[in-house]
């Protein structure tokens, strides 16, 4: 944003919020050092091991103990935090706001949103949320984004802005086979939790679930691994 004397501050046609690249390089480095620390103490635990007979893990300790070079490990680690700092780059949160639209990616997908689609956006604990005319959301997102960058950002492109969910004292905890729900949401809903409960949730069927919620006019955020519902006006068909 630049602002001359005697002018309305101007807006950049886009405004991209994500992690800096000096941060992005930040992170790199710390999932670098801490593999190689890693592979560093292995290789030392391996060398302390095959001196105790008695000590399990006999065999995959001599293993790692008989590899030739003592940076062989270190290195092997540093790959290792490498190709972890990619994957948690790949799975962050990047917004693209111009005046007209939002897009928002993550894993290499984009999801895009009109202005004129958006009602509000707000944050709700580590989640950014766009929410419709009709009450119902657009999409919930986890994002670690500055919540005064991000409301800067997006009341700068002329967007209705909230630092709280407003519809946050509607929702209630889900219990199966809730009276006040159709028989097909409280099918959803335990798919759902179904879902949440798995190790390593499937984050595509969680979407797929609650984008099939909202067409039954029924919103869903978690916390916990427990599911909180609210009914809105009207159900509309997902955006992207």
């Amino acid at each position: 944003m630049s602002k001359s004397p005697g002018q309305v501050p101007q807006v950049d046609p886009l405004t991209v919020l994500g992690r800096s690249a000096c941060g992005t390089a930040c992170v790199y480095i710390v999932f670098v050092l801490v593999g190689a620390g890693v592979g560093r103490l292995v290789g030392l635990l391996a060398d302390w091991l095959v001196t105790l007979p008695w000590a399990p893990l006999q065999g995959p300790a001599r293993l790692l103990a008989s590899i030739p070079g003592p940076w062989w490990l270190p290195a092997a680690g540093a790959v290792a935090g490498l190709v972890l700092g990619l994957v948690a780059q790949h799975e962050e949160l990047v917004v693209r706001l111009t005046d007209e639209r939002v897009v928002l990616r993550r894993k290499g997908r984009d999801r895009e949103f009109p202005h004129q689609a958006i009602a509000t956006v707000c944050r709700d604990g580590k989640q950014l949320v766009l929410l419709g005319h009709d009450g119902g959301e657009l999409t919930r997102e986890e994002c670690d984004l500055d919540g005064g960058r991000a409301a800067d950002a997006f009341t700068g492109h002329g967007y209705a802005w909230a630092d709280a969910d407003p519809h946050q004292g509607e929702f209630r905890r889900w219990v199966p086979d809730a009276p006040e729900l159709p028989e097909a949401a409280n099918a959803f809903l335990k798919a759902r939790q179904g879902a949440l409960e798995k190790k390593g949730p499937s984050d595509d069927d969680v979407r797929e679930l609650r984008d099939e919620l909202a067409r039954l006019g029924v919103v869903v955020r978690d916390e916990k691994r427990r599911q909180y519902w609210r009914t809105f006006r009207q159900a509309g068909p997902a955006v992207e």
